[in-house]
């Protein structure tokens, strides 16, 4: 790529940040994200869908049959299983909608093993009922139980078991929530969750959609917002609606990348900085007081590092220089002037560091020049689910976060974009980072920036129950 069509590149994907999925992700009513063989998936009303390589820059060429509106996807073993709605508009039967389930080995068309099964109903609405089958969404329960929901803010949302096998009904269907649509179910934690979207859809800018979110014990209800109202009396605990220069988030979907990190997938009605146009979203996915919450992901900023495990900050292993100070700790004459001191700045400091490679220590916080980290997406380095790979360096200077061969951690002088430079953060679902390099020499292992003791860092093994993989981005 040339150097102007690279420097072009870079400044319509930085355009975007951290809060925006890149390349081309357009796409109306997305399904929960599946990845299969390496790649990621989601489809969306109509026939096609979106493909991701990293799960941050997405393109068009998912391919499914059946039309229609609304679909889900999950995996089931070695199968992917697909639902879809179709409504019929003949005889004046205004809410006639059929949901239809169909199978595949593969998700990736160019596969010689894509071949989609054909198309079985497995349930939706006749045209008279208070109900209108569409929207489907899939869960499999921690039981291996099999469960369908599905309606809009047109009657009821329904929920249904199906047969993992065949995904066809094996029991009736059950009313669970009143003026809302796109149901999705979901487990943690011994209880069951109704995601669904509120609000008026297909505005685009002008949609009012927002997602919310009830509870039960069991998958067929009843599911009971926060404060115990049932959501088929209008309930609902509000997850995440619009933000600035982005409107009307619905179609919640959850992808659990491992035990501790959780992103959620939705679409945006209409996005300002995209003509208004229908487009995929993705956040981390934590959880407070046994309740989902949809976290923002990271901004570039300068940032203390702090880890969980004591409260320490991740700095250079430096010789600490004394601030100038007029004043020293509580002994001062009655009669001078109360003045505000400065902050230490690098060029205060700066000279007295050396040349080469610095290996890193924790400390306690000062807000120092050595513990002030600047951390800015790399665009042109790509990405992983839901994020932008970054690059870490100390505030006003190029002196860059690397990782070792030998599983440690130092700080080159210059970034130079090479992989272990490269880092991914991700938002735990206790509200907490884990920092882990893009790539560490010698080893395939999947390495993360943890707190070996109170003062050491080092590279090890993400344990999710454990403060030493914790960090805490504290904003300077």
């Amino acid at each position: 790529m040339k150097k102007k069509a690279l420097s072009a590149l870079v400044l319509v994907l930085s355009c975007f940040g951290a809060y925006a999925q890149i390349g081309s992700p357009y796409i109306h009513d997305p399904s929960t994200v599946v990845e299969c063989d390496g790649k990621y998936y989601t489809f969306g009303t109509g026939s096609g869908g979106l493909i991701s390589e990293d799960g941050w820059t997405w393109h068009s060429g998912a391919v499914r049959p059946g039309g229609g509106v609304a679909p889900d996807a999950i995996k089931i073993g070695d199968r992917y299983l697909v639902v879809y709605a179709a409504s019929d508009r003949t005889n004046n039967l205004r809410y006639h909608s059929r949901v239809y389930a169909i199978w595949n080995k593969t998700l990736d068309p160019a596969s010689p093993d894509f071949a989609f099964s054909d198309p079985v109903d497995i349930g939706g609405s006749n045209g008279y009922e208070d109900c209108d089958g569409i929207d489907p969404g899939l869960m499999l329960g921690p039981d291996g139980r099999l469960w369908l929901v599905y309606g809009t803010y047109f009657g009821y949302l329904r929920v249904v078991e199906l047969s993992p096998e065949t995904a066809e009904p094996v029991g009736e269907p059950v009313d669970v929530a009143l003026s809302c649509e796109a149901g999705e179910m979901i487990y943690h934690d011994g209880w069951y969750y109704l995601l669904a979207t509120h609000g008026t859809c297909c505005s685009g800018v002008n949609s009012t959609y927002e997602i919310i979110v009830g509870r039960s014990k069991s998958p067929t209800g009843p599911y009971v917002d926060k404060v115990g109202r049932d959501m088929k009396q209008g309930g609902g605990k509000l997850l995440l609606a619009s933000e600035p220069r982005r409107i009307g988030a619905g179609h919640f979907g959850r992808f659990i990348v491992c035990d501790g990190v959780e992103k959620m997938s939705f679409h945006f009605e209409g996005d300002l900085d995209r003509s208004g146009q229908s487009v995929l979203a993705m956040r981390p996915l934590m959880w407070k007081d046994g309740w989902p919450v949809a976290g923002e992901p990271w901004k570039d900023g300068t940032y203390s590092l702090i880890s969980e495990r004591r409260g320490y900050a991740l700095e250079l292993a430096l010789n600490n220089v004394p601030m100038a100070s007029g004043m020293r700790g509580f002994f001062r004459n009655g009669g001078d002037a109360v003045v505000s001191l400065e902050d230490q700045k690098l060029e205060d400091v700066i000279d007295t560091w050396p040349a080469g490679e610095i290996r890193l220590r924790i400390g306690p916080e000062l807000f120092r020049p050595h513990q002030a980290w600047e951390i800015t997406e790399v665009p042109e380095a790509g990405g992983y689910i839901g994020g932008a790979y970054c690059k870490i360096t100390v505030a006003g200077t190029g002196r860059a976060l690397a990782a070792t061969a030998e599983r440690e951690l130092t700080t080159v002088p210059e970034f130079t974009g090479a992989p272990e430079q490269l880092w991914r953060i991700d938002r735990l679902t206790d509200g907490t980072y884990r920092i882990m390099p893009k790539f560490v020499p010698g080893t395939d292992d999947e390495l993360v920036l943890v707190s070996v003791a109170d003062s050491t860092p080092s590279l090890g093994l993400f344990e999710p129950d454990s403060d030493n993989s914790k960090w805490n981005l504290v904003r300077h």
